[in-house]
C-alpha cells in the first residue's frame, strides 16, 4: 500500500479522537472498514440480548433458544456462512445434569483396624455424582499427595515417591509460589488434578478445605454436576469427571479435613508451611476411605452457534482462525433488590455482541483474508465451559486446521480502553499480534494485574489450549486516564454489584467506545493471524505448548 494512502486513513482515524500508531500497516479498504464499527451496533445487540425476555439465556430455556435465533439472523444478515453441523449454522450439545442419590454414604476407618466414623453427605463432605453409572461403591487406602501436582519440567512433584495405585488421594489446591500465575492456574483446576491422579493409577480424588479457615463448608451440589454426553450417553467431556477410573470425586470441610490430618498424627500447619515453601509433603494417611452413592442424570439439548468466513488462499483458506464468545448466562435465581433475571448484558451479551461486530467488519471487506475465521457462540459456558470444551474437542472443521482462538467473554466495557491485557498471548507467538493491534489503536500492553482470580483456565480460551490450539483472551489493563493506573478497583466496585447478579443488565455502566476498540482490536488480532503465512506456535519449552501441543 502507498504510504499516502496509509496517511489519508490515519488521519481519518485519528478524526475519531483515538490515536492510531503506524507500527502495524493495515490497507486502506480494511482500516476503513474497521473505521465503521460504531457504539450504537454493540448497544443494539446487548439491548436484545439482555432483555427480561430473555430470562437470563439459561441453556434449555426459550430464552436461550432466543439468542441462538437471533444470532443466526444476525449472521445471515451480514452473508456469514453456516460453519455448524450439516450445512447449519448449530452444533449439537447434549447437556448432562448428574444428581446425587438421597443414600450416599461416607465413612473413614484407620487401616490398622480401628473404629470406623461416619461423616454426613452435604455437611461433612460433598460427593459428586457419578455422570456415568447409577451405582458406584469404592473402598481404598488414603495418601495425601499436597497439592496433587507433577511438573518435573519445574522441578516439582506431589506424587514422588508415593505409590497411589488403587488408592483414593487427598489434596489440598494449590501451587507453589515460584509457579506463573497461568501455571498455578492450570496447576489448581479440578480437570487437571484428576487427570494426574488418574494417570498415577488412583481409583479416588478428595480435595480437601484449608484448615486455616476451620469455618470453610463444602459445595452445594444439590442443583446437580454438569457435563456433556456423546450419542452413546457417555461422557464426552467434563471439568469434573476425566475417566471411568475414578469412582469418587469428594470435598471435604474444614473440619474433616483437619480430622483426617489429625488421625494420621500429621501436624496440619506444618503441612501448609512446607508446600508453602514450594516442597511436597506427601504421606500416607494409614486409613480406608468408604463410599457409595447412586446417580441420576437428566440430559437436555443445547447448542454452540456457528459462523464462517471463508478465506481467500486456496490453500490457507482450509485453516481457521476462531473468535470465541460464550451466549449463555446463569437465568432466573433469588431476587436481589426485586430482581431475579440475571440478565448478563456485560457477561456475556457484550462479548457477542463484539464477535458480531467483527463478523460485520470481515462482511464489509471484499477481499477476505487468507485463512478462513470461525465465528464461535458457545453454549453453557457457566456450566463448566462445556460449549467451548466439546467444539475444541470435536470441531465441526477438522481438529488440526484450527490454528488459533481469540477468546472474548464479558470485555468489562465500564470505563476507556487505554490499555489491554492478553490473557494467555505470552505462550505462544500470538503475543506479537496483539503487541501490533495495541500499538495500532494507541494501547500499551500489561502483564495480567489480577492474576490470583485465574481468569486463564476460568473462560473458553482454555478449552482450546488444553487440546493444543494458541488461545488469548484479550481483559482490560490497569491504565485510567487520571494516571492512577487503578482500573481493577473500579472493576472490582462493579463486580461487587453486578457481577452473576440481576444487576448486570443494560445501563449507564457501560462505555461503548471502549466496546468499540474491543472489536477492533480483536479484529486486528485474527486479521493478522489469518493473513500470516506461518500458523501460530507455542513458544520453545512453553509448559502448555510442552503439555498439549497440537492434539
Amino acid at each position: 500500500m502507498k504510504r499516502s494512502s496509509l496517511l489519508l486513513c490515519l488521519s481519518a482515524l485519528l478524526s475519531t479522537g483515538t490515536a492510531f500508531s503506524q507500527t502495524l500497516e493495515v490497507p486502506r479498504k480494511v482500516a476503513k472498514a474497521l473505521h465503521k464499527t460504531k457504539p450504537a451496533d454493540i448497544k443494539k445487540h446487548i439491548a436484545y440480548l439482555a432483555d427480561d425476555k430473555l430470562k437470563g439465556r439459561k441453556p434449555g430455556t426459550e430464552g436461550y433458544q432466543m439468542a441462538v435465533d437471533y444470532v443466526v439472523n444476525q449472521y445471515k444478515k451480514l452473508g456469514v456462512e453456516p460453519g455448524g453441523e450439516n450445512n447449519s449454522y448449530l452444533q449439537l450439545v447434549r447437556l448432562r445434569q448428574s444428581f446425587l442419590g438421597p443414600d450416599a454414604t461416607f465413612s473413614r476407618q484407620p487401616t490398622q483396624g480401628g473404629e470406623a466414623q461416619s461423616f454426613t453427605v452435604g455437611q461433612d463432605v460433598a460427593i459428586y455424582p457419578h455422570p456415568e453409572e447409577n451405582q458406584t461403591s469404592v473402598s481404598a487406602p488414603v495418601v495425601f499427595v499436597g497439592h496433587g501436582i507433577t511438573a518435573p519440567d519445574l522441578g516439582y512433584d506431589d506424587y514422588a515417591g508415593q505409590n497411589v495405585k488403587g488408592k483414593i488421594v487427598l489434596v489440598m489446591r494449590g501451587a507453589p509460589k515460584s509457579f506463573p500465575s497461568t501455571v498455578a492456574s492450570y496447576s489448581i483446576d479440578v480437570t487437571t488434578i484428576l487427570k494426574n491422579a488418574a494417570d498415577h493409577g488412583a481409583v479416588g480424588v478428595i480435595i480437601g478445605a484449608n484448615t486455616q479457615n476451620p469455618k470453610a463448608t463444602v459445595p452445594n451440589l444439590s442443583r446437580g454436576v454438569n457435563s456433556v454426553a456423546d450419542a452413546n450417553g457417555k461422557v464426552a467431556t467434563s471439568r469434573n469427571f476425566v475417566s471411568p477410573q475414578i469412582k469418587l470425586l469428594a470435598n471435604l470441610s474444614a473440619v474433616s479435613t483437619q480430622h483426617m490430618f489429625s488421625k494420621a498424627g500429621l501436624d496440619t500447619a506444618q503441612v501448609f508451611t512446607t508446600l508453602r515453601s514450594g516442597k511436597p509433603a506427601s504421606a500416607d494417611l494409614k486409613q480406608t476411605v468408604k463410599a457409595s452413592y447412586t446417580s441420576s442424570n437428566k440430559d437436555f439439548d443445547s447448542w454452540n452457534v456457528i459462523g464462517k468466513i471463508t478465506g481467500a488462499d486456496p490453500q490457507l483458506k482450509n485453516e481457521y482462525v476462531v473468535h470465541s464468545a460464550h451466549l449463555d448466562h446463569v437465568g432466573i435465581t433469588a431476587p436481589v433488590n426485586g430482581d431475579s433475571i440475571n440478565n448478563g448484558a456485560h457477561d456475556n451479551a457484550s462479548g457477542v455482541a463484539s464477535l458480531l461486530e467483527i463478523a460485520r467488519t470481515y462482511s464489509r471487506l471484499k477481499e477476505k483474508p487468507k485463512r478462513s475465521i470461525l465465528i464461535v457462540m458457545v453454549t453453557a459456558e457457566e456450566m463448566g465451559l462445556l460449549g467451548s470444551a466439546y467444539f475444541a474437542k470435536y470441531p465441526t472443521v477438522p481438529k488440526s486446521s484450527i490454528v488459533a482462538d481469540i477468546n472474548t467473554d464479558m470485555p468489562t466495557i465500564i470505563a476507556p480502553l487505554l490499555s489491554v491485557v492478553g490473557l494467555g498471548s505470552q505462550h505462544s507467538t500470538l503475543e506479537t499480534p496483539v503487541a501490533n493491534a495495541a500499538a495500532y489503536l494507541g494501547m500499551t500492553v500489561e502483564a495480567d494485574p489480577e492474576p490470583n482470580e485465574n481468569r486463564f483456565i476460568r473462560s473458553d480460551q482454555y478449552s482450546f489450549v488444553t487440546q493444543g490450539v494458541p488461545a488469548l483472551h484479550i481483559k482490560y489493563g490497569n491504565k485510567t486516564a487520571d494516571g492512577l493506573n487503578n482500573l481493577n478497583k473500579k472493576v472490582a466496585e462493579w463486580r461487587a454489584v453486578h457481577y452473576h447478579k440481576p444487576q448486570d443488565e443494560l445501563n449507564d455502566t457501560f462505555d461503548f467506545d471502549a466496546g468499540r476498540k474491543y472489536v477492533q482490536l480483536n479484529f486486528l488480532i485474527s486479521y493478522q493471524v489469518a493473513n500470516t503465512p506461518a500458523r501460530p506456535t507455542w513458544k520453545k519449552g512453553d509448559f502448555f505448548g510442552t503439555r498439549f501441543g497440537q492434539k
